[in-house]
């Protein structure tokens, strides 16, 4: 099947997914969850095969900039399919169903250098997958922050709009989050060290300001982490905390590949 026609499948299940969330967000329709897993299982697969099709090339994958942002989209569909067969998340759709077929255009539109790493490869194969991982995971705690400072805002002014309504309480809200930050930063340990490990040179001078981005967006989510336990940071503080982590995490990774590959026409 050519990428045209998986890319407008995919995006075609994406656009009816979204349609659904936000009807269902306005309280207009009511579905079932299986209904809602087979419309997001469907863009998925699409996704999925664009993937494979884009990415796996004579016996290497390709990790450049419009191929690694369709990964980290994917990953994100994927596990918030799966979390949400037992958490509360459904609004999160609304906001990562348009970003996923945003890197779908992305990917039809960009054709950047192409970043290869060998098939055999296992050892930086392993860096990368858990790096794509963390990320995705980082930034479905980005979006949940974003909606926790919002819900904590309209309670705190006694407002009882639409999101409000939506969204679970606070609590709930707060321990979702805290689970994907805790999620992230063993992913995110486990990508730094495998990197130390198999990538030859982590401080070459087009991965030093990555690696370091890395580590200071570490230190704030454990920073998070621990003011959590030692003095209950919750709310607005948990939220401010956890955006701050993940603008460094993604500033570091897609501001060097960004640069590197759209500026200077270079691999990232």
């Amino acid at each position: 099947m050519g990428s045209l026609i998986l890319a407008v499948i995919t995006l075609f299940f994406y656009s009816v997914g979204t349609a659904l969330q936000a009807l269902k967000f306005r309280k207009r329709i009511n579905t079932t969850p299986s209904f809602d897993l087979m419309i997001g299982g469907l863009a998925l697969a699409g996704h999925g095969a664009l993937l494979w099709t884009h990415s796996h090339l004579d016996g290497a994958f390709n990790f450049s900039l419009s191929h690694i942002s369709v990964l980290i989209s994917w990953l994100l569909v994927a596990m918030l399919l799966l979390m949400n067969l037992r958490k509360p998340i459904q609004s999160l759709f609304l906001a990562i169903y348009p970003l996923a077929a945003l890197t779908v255009v992305f990917l039809l539109i960009f054709h950047g250098p192409p970043k290869l790493v060998a098939e055999g490869n296992w050892g930086l194969l392993s860096h990368v997958a858990l790096s794509v991982t963390a990320y995705s995971l980082f930034t479905l705690a980005a979006v949940q922050a974003l909606l926790l400072f919002a819900q904590n805002r309209q309670l705190k002014h006694k407002h009882s709009g639409l999101l409000v309504r939506n969204l679970p309480p606070l609590q709930t809200m707060e321990s979702i989050l805290f689970e994907m930050v805790w999620a992230g930063v063993i992913l995110l340990v486990l990508a730094i060290l495998t990197g130390a490990i198999f990538v030859k040179d982590l401080f070459a001078q087009d991965l030093a300001h990555k690696t370091l981005f890395s580590l200071v967006s570490l230190t704030v989510f454990v920073t998070l982490l621990i003011g959590r336990h030692a003095w209950g940071w919750r709310g607005e503080k948990a939220a401010r905390w956890t955006l701050t982590g993940c603008l460094l995490l993604m500033i570091g990774f897609y501001g060097s590949k960004f640069a590197l590959e759209l500026v200077f026409h270079r691999v990232g």
